[in-house]
């Protein structure tokens, strides 16, 4: 029974690709897919250092990898290491999207470019991403693509309108995709991740009175740590998730199912 188990959240001869993998929610995400066995995971972001850091981790742990930068702005670059991951390994089975930006600023003096550099990272950025590794998994007619929302997809957080709008936006492209997609046995899902200290967040949760209001509306009375995101990510990516489309996860300590 066990060795059952094992197999059904087995990730062993898969490919995995984590865009911004290389830190935070993306690098505990990375790990996570080597832990369960996959073949290669590249964890992936714009800066080279922080690439390098997460292959020799990658590496260390038994997986292969690649160690090449992208920036989910720019097509060509999702292009080029899409591309290269195909070369070296021959497919694609598991793309997670991590990459992210959030801006905090009350919303009557947030700049148009402010509002579109977020929406174009967590929103066109994502598509971007799934579009090109789609490609490669509607054409084998397999494959499991993991987004990222968050509870600002639901609820409204204070002063974080772009981040929000953005985050909202993953919700229906995550739904619209898997649909599309469903018939060609591509699983289109997101995790909606609660509050986790990430380097993205570290310095809105450092203001008291944001912190205290975060840990009364979550029912377990902490943030989450990103290591708690690596069972998710491994479900969805895994065949324990092969009817599941469509779905946002929510790991959130409770955050959404509280009321008065």
């Amino acid at each position: 029974m066990s060795t059952a188990l094992e197999q059904l959240f087995s990730l062993r001869g898969k490919v995995a690709v984590v865009l911004g993998g290389t830190s935070g929610i993306g690098l505990a995400i990375a790990r996570g897919f080597v832990i369960a066995g996959a073949e290669a995971v590249v964890a992936s972001s714009r800066d080279q250092a922080k690439v390098n850091a997460a292959a020799d981790e990658i590496e260390t742990g038994g997986a292969r990898t690649l160690r090449i930068a992208s920036d989910v702005q720019h097509r060509d670059s999702m292009e080029a290491l899409a591309d290269q991951v195909v070369r070296q390994f021959g497919h694609v089975d598991v793309l997670a999207v991590t990459s992210g930006a959030l801006h905090k600023q009350p919303s009557i003096e947030v700049k148009d470019a402010d509002f579109d550099r977020v929406i174009d990272i967590n929103l066109n950025g994502t598509f971007k991403a799934n579009q090109i590794f789609g490609r490669y998994m509607l054409a084998r007619q397999s494959g499991s693509i993991i987004n990222t929302c968050s509870m600002t997809s639901f609820v409204s957080f204070n002063e974080v309108t772009p981040y929000a709008a953005s985050k909202a936006g993953v919700v229906m492209l995550t739904k619209q995709l898997a649909c599309e997609w469903a018939r060609s046995h591509v699983r289109v899902n997101a995790i909606a991740p609660g509050v986790f200290r990430t380097p993205l967040n570290a310095a809105a949760l450092d203001i008291p009175e944001r912190s205290a209001a975060i840990l009364q509306r979550t029912p377990m009375n902490r943030v989450g740590h990103v290591d708690e995101l690596m069972g998710a990510a491994i479900f969805l990516a895994s065949d324990a998730s092969s009817f599941v489309t469509g779905q946002i996860l929510a790991v959130d300590g409770g955050f959404l199912a509280k009321g008065i």
